[in-house]
Parts: structure tokens; C-alpha cells; sequence
């Protein structure tokens, strides 16, 4: 069964899409036209409306739908010939476009609620291809770009812990050798090792951020990077959902071609942050033709552990901090009047 929030999210959007009376009615209706939607899909939808869990989530996915069906972007007004839910179902590659929703085999919707990230990589691949091929990756990105310090670092942290048995360099860690650490440093890191993590990771931070700009120093390579960072793909789509305060977020991702009509890009900037884990700042600045005004696209980048500290490789979550509806190359959905 997939989860019940991300259910809710996204089947209720689709049901947005038909023009019942209210979301009471469409439930009630169980419309078989939604394909991949069963009973048991159902059962939990209604068990989680009679209750009032996730309320906020039934109501702003409802009126997205609604939106969708409306805007002239979307449905223009008419009913959907057919919606598709991908369901739980684990895609056979990486997908380009995150859609969790296909109308008519055309419109792709994916619905993205209460989360600021854009993607998740590998550290090699957003610093060293900038984002241009995603591939499995077992390098300790810590030790890449900082190997002495991040050597000091973990000795340091070994004759903290008292733990025995592990191995001299942090890159011979086994899968038991990073659960007994894990286990060892629950939480913050202890005073003691505070202000030596806070300079790895810094040093950790601004060498990543010199890696990228080294990789995109062409203006055609720049430009190529930020419309992978902003997951613009040959074919546009909708992102249907909500910020992290449930304002409702609709919004038509376009294309390259869209993005290098309107807008002409000035400059893409990275650096380090000391910010108590490696943090890495980016700027796009775009002028926007159109408008004949600036424009500024910003984020960061957490490069950490994905399961506590040394629990397997390091990850790269991309976070975007400019509100989605002000980004260059996100289009606003109109409601169709």
C-alpha cells in the first residue's frame, strides 16, 4: 500500500481533474477511470477523509485539481479523456521527470508537497558532472575532497568513542564498523568535536563548490547545468502541491528552449558556508527579457551522511530557497478565468 499522505496528494488531484460537486462526491464515487486506483487504494483515502488526517493536504490537492482542469494551460475547462497514477511502483530507470500523474498520455503532473528539495545526487555527481549523468557511486565524497583533514577528523573520533577494532582510515569502514560509530554519536556531535567537524566541513564545503564551478568555467556549460539543476526536460510539465506552510504551489515546469527564449543568463556562483555541516550556497542570476528586469534563482546544497554520522556514503540533497512561483523558467498557473 503506498503511503497514505502521498495518496492523498496525488489521487485527489486527479480527481480535482473531473468536475464532481465536492471531493465528498468523488469519493463516494469511486471513479474506475483513474487507472491503477483499486479498492484498497480507496478504502484507505476514505479511512483517512472520515478522520481528518491530513486534512490540509485532501484540500489544497483537491483545489489544484480543480485548478489544473480549469487553467488554460491545463484542461482548458474540459473533462480528462484518461488519468494514470504511477502508483508505488519503483520506475525501471532514473526518470527525468518526477510525474506522478499522466492526463490524456500528455500532461504529466507531479505532486510535491511540503518539501524544499529539488533532487537528490551523489556528491560526484553534482560537483564533478554537474548533474549531466546520474550513475551509482560508492566514493566517500568526505575523503575525495578533503582527505587529511577528514583523516584528522575521524582518529579524533575514534579515540573519543573509545570504540576498538576499527580501521585506520575512515575509508575501510564496513557496514558494521559505521554502525557501531552511528551508534556511538547519537544526536549532535559531542562539544569535544564540534569546532574540528565545523572546519572539515567547511573545507569539505568550499572544495566542492570550486569542483562545480571548475566543471561549468564554459558559459554553454553554465547554462546546460542550471537547467538540470532546475529539472527542466525537452518536454514541459506541472508541479501541483504545496510549500512547507501548505500554500498552494501550481506551476508549469517549461523547457530549455522556453528558458534561453526569455531569459539570458548572467552568472551561476558557489560557495562554502561555515554552517556546522558541509553547506554549499548557489546564485543563478538571469535577466529576464520579457520583463527587461533581473532576476535571481537561489539555493543550497547539504552534502551529509544519508543514515547518521559515517552511515554509508555521502549524499547531496539540493535544496531550492526562492519561492517556486518567483523562479525563472516556472510558469504560474492561470485559474482560467
Amino acid at each position: 500500500m503506498p503511503d497514505t499522505r502521498t495518496a492523498v496528494s496525488e489521487i485527489v488531484t486527479g480527481l480535482g481533474l473531473y468536475g464532481f460537486r465536492d471531493l465528498a462526491q468523488a469519493l463516494a464515487a469511486r471513479p474506475r477511470f483513474i487507472a491503477n486506483v483499486d479498492d484498497d487504494v480507496y478504502d484507505q483515502l476514505d479511512e483517512a477523509f472520515a478522520s481528518g488526517t491530513h486534512a490540509d493536504v485532501f484540500r489544497v490537492a483537491w483545489a489544484n485539481g480543480q485548478r489544473f482542469a480549469r487553467s488554460t494551460d491545463g484542461l482548458r475547462g474540459r473533462p480528462p479523456w484518461s488519468v494514470e497514477w504511477k502508483g508505488p511502483h519503483k520506475p525501471p530507470a532514473y526518470e527525468q521527470i518526477p510525474a506522478d500523474l499522466r492526463v490524456d498520455h500528455v500532461y504529466l503532473l507531479s505532486c510535491k508537497y511540503g518539501s524544499k528539495i529539488l533532487q537528490n545526487a551523489s556528491p560526484a555527481n553534482l560537483f564533478d558532472r554537474a548533474l549531466s549523468e546520474r550513475r551509482t557511486s560508492a566514493v566517500d565524497w568526505f575523503d575525495a575532497v578533503a582527505p587529511t583533514s577528514y583523516g584528522e577528523f575521524y582518529t579524533e573520533v575514534v579515540a573519543h568513542t573509545g570504540l576498538t577494532g576499527l580501521p585506520p582510515d575512515p575509508t575501510e569502514l564496513d557496514r558494521n564498523h559505521r554502525e557501531q560509530l552511528r551508534k556511538a554519536l547519537p544526536g549532535r556531535w559531542p562539544a569535544e568535536l564540534r569546532e574540528q567537524w565545523g572546519l572539515v566541513a567547511f573545507e569539505i564545503a568550499r572544495t566542492s563548490a570550486d569542483r562545480l564551478l571548475d566543471n561549468i568555467s564554459a558559459k554553454g556549460e553554465r547554462e546546460a547545468f542550471v537547467w538540470r539543476l532546475l529539472r527542466l526536460q525537452a518536454a514541459p510539465y506541472f508541479v501541483l502541491g504545496a510549500d512547507l506552510k501548505n500554500v498552494p504551489l501550481h506551476y508549469r515546469v517549461t523547457t530549455p528552449w522556453d528558458f534561453r527564449t526569455r531569459f539570458a543568463l548572467r552568472s551561476v556562483d558557489l560557495w562554502g558556508e561555515h554552517a556546522g555541516q558541509p553547506l554549499v550556497r548557489w546564485r543563478v542570476d538571469v535577466h529576464d527579457r520579457e520583463l527587461d528586469t533581473d532576476r535571481v534563482i537561489e539555493g543550497h546544497v547539504e552534502v551529509r551522511w544519508s543514515h547518521g554520522k559515517f552511515g554509508g556514503v555521502p549524499e547531496a540533497k539540493i535544496y531550492l530557497d526562492t519561492p517556486h512561483h518567483a523562479v525563472a523558467g516556472y510558469q504560474p498557473l492561470d485559474n482560467g478565468s
